[in-house]
């Protein structure tokens, strides 16, 4: 089982288990799997599915994917750099170099090394950007006081995995991405979560909405109709009891440990839900 290179805030490393038991793995093997919210890429990791479609409309993040297929190598040695040169002062010095015009000239190699150590060094691994789309999450502490940021062989794993011929990697809103969904495909899809009162917002400058829910509601329902199965991971907020019709989908509530401050004192049960549905 392979292990995503992202330490991704509200990863479903601990789903993935419950996830997997909604999913019968030998009709997967004849059909392919949409990720349109990839992140971390725990489930698609953990399945190994050699037909797969997997999105983010992040574009740092999907060039972090697509550098990691194409160019792992060179990835490894730009952050055996970042390791070596790693501090408080130079950790804000990476951090803030989005903020500079010459930011728009760095390469995309450049751009995913820098993307990686800030996921490996920041507060609990969360992705979190500004209204102008600037990355503003502090430094992280460790409890060992060591970050492991160059994780080669999880890289040359993943590399080899996004290089099988049946791996497609896009960057689009989420209802493109499952525009090839046909009969019998799997649809796995993980929004940014709602919360009472509102939703976590920030990790793209134009944020995900409750109107974004509804719209992926609205798809769940079409592709249902068209026979591929959905499977959906939220938090269990009125709304998202609301939207999703408990006629045409099955609930399956789950209490989630989450860290919330970077220390074990800051751990707090909360409700999760993943929703299937199925023609």
């Amino acid at each position: 089982m392979m292990e995503p290179v992202l330490k991704w805030a509200g990863g479903k490393r601990k789903l993935v288990s419950n996830i997997i038991q909604l999913i019968d793995i030998e009709e997967l093997k004849k059909h392919r799997l949409f990720e349109p919210f990839f992140g971390g890429g725990s489930l698609t990791f953990a399945l190994e599915c050699p037909n797969v479609t997997i999105n983010d409309l992040n574009p740092e993040l999907y060039n972090v994917y697509i550098q990691i297929r194409d160019n792992p190598e060179e990835l490894i040695k730009l952050l055996k750099e970042h390791d070596k040169k790693h501090s408080h002062d130079y950790f804000y010095q990476i951090r803030d170099l989005d903020r500079l015009p010459s930011y728009k000239k760095m390469s995309p190699l450049k751009k995913a090394a820098r993307i990686i150590y800030l996921n490996r060094t920041c507060f609990n691994g969360l992705y979190r950007v500004n209204s102008k789309g600037f990355f503003n999450v502090p430094l992280g502490r460790t409890t060992s006081g060591k970050h492991e940021i160059v994780c080669e062989e999880k890289i040359r794993q993943i590399s080899a995995y996004l290089n099988k011929p049946g791996v497609e990697i896009l960057n689009c809103d989420f209802i493109d991405a499952v525009s090839g969904a046909k009969k019998g495909d799997y649809v796995y899809l993980d929004p940014p979560y709602d919360y009472e009162p509102s939703g976590f917002t920030s990790y793209t400058s134009t944020g995900f909405s409750r109107e974004d829910l509804q719209r992926l509601e609205n798809l769940c329902d079409s592709l249902i109709e068209k026979g591929a199965i959905v499977i959906i991971s939220n938090n269990s907020t009125a709304f998202v009891n609301e939207i999703f019709p408990k006629t045409k989908y099955k609930f399956n509530y789950l209490d989630v440990h989450r860290n919330i401050s970077g220390n074990n004192s800051g751990r707090r049960t909360v409700r999760e839900v993943l929703i299937y549905g199925k023609k």
